[in-house]
């Protein structure tokens, strides 16, 4: 699972939405769950009581210009090895392995740059070297890359933003959307799982069902009906996939501006 709980589940000004977020999750009761947007997660307690409440074992890459992110892991799966994605990245990423009956699996939950698309696909390259640096043919990326996806028109949808945000959203030609950074990762191997559930039958429902921000009292003005949460694996974990979905309704709608987004696979601890 992957969510992106923004500032941390916790408004400077409004509610405290941390309680929301571990409903979400407990109901969802994932084995390993990449967390975005950590605000204060850094600080002494904090992402352990969080950890706690959820009963998985955490894992943090602090930020240097952002937030930070984390991979939480529940027992009995085995950790074999932790730690930061060591590049300038606006956000954070975090690495774990994990012990599977199938082999090693390398599990990275990133955020990559909000602003601008250039800076987006440079950090795509970082972490393309990351996945190709896994042990093993499974590895899964997981998180709030903050870019659209290649594979369809987003015109309408780019055009509907405010003009700030817009931009973030656009090559400097003002015109073209900006993809490069899914497709930089697309290109070096590793699939989209949502397409890849989907199949070619219907591209544009697929497109619809998998929009992951605004929620619909989170928040999110930057967002005007927008799939910016993906799970991409290597095409070993592809073939493993039974059913990828977004978790809608309920507590989602107020926990964060993002939706969860749900993968099963056929893997078990080892």
């Amino acid at each position: 699972m992957t969510w992106n709980i923004r500032t941390g589940g916790r408004d400077r000004t409004g509610p405290d939405r941390r309680d929301l977020v571990c409903r979400v999750v407990t109901a969802q009761a994932p084995d390993v769950l990449a967390v975005q947007e950590l605000r204060g997660f850094d600080r002494p307690g904090v992402l352990a009581g969080f950890a706690d409440r959820l009963g998985m074992r955490p894992h943090l890459a602090r930020s240097c210009f952002g937030q930070p992110v984390a991979v939480l892991v529940r027992p009995p799966w085995r950790i074999r090895s932790a730690g930061p994605v060591r590049r300038p990245l606006h956000h954070a990423a975090q690495r774990v392995e994990l012990a599977t009956s199938a082999g090693p699996l390398t599990v990275l939950s990133a955020h990559l740059d909000p602003y601008t698309g250039l800076r987006r696909r440079i950090e795509a390259g970082w972490l393309a070297a990351a996945v190709r640096r896994a042990p093993g043919e499974l590895a899964l990326l997981a998180g709030d890359l903050n870019t659209l996806d290649p594979g369809t028109d987003h015109t309408g949808r780019v055009a509907r933003l405010p003009a700030a945000y817009r931009r973030r959203h656009l090559r400097r030609d003002g015109r073209t959307v900006d993809t490069r950074a899914v497709a930089r990762l697309l290109a070096g191997g590793l699939v989209d799982l949502w397409t890849h559930a989907a199949g070619p039958a219907d591209p544009a429902g697929s497109a619809e069902t998998g929009l992951t921000a605004p929620t619909r009292h989170g928040g999110g003005v930057e967002f005007s009906g927008m799939r910016l949460d993906y799970l991409l694996g290597t095409p070993a974990l592809a073939a493993r996939l039974r059913d990828v979905h977004v978790v809608r309704g309920g507590d989602t709608e107020y926990a964060s501006d993002h939706y969860p987004v749900v993968a099963e696979l056929d893997l078990d601890p080892a």
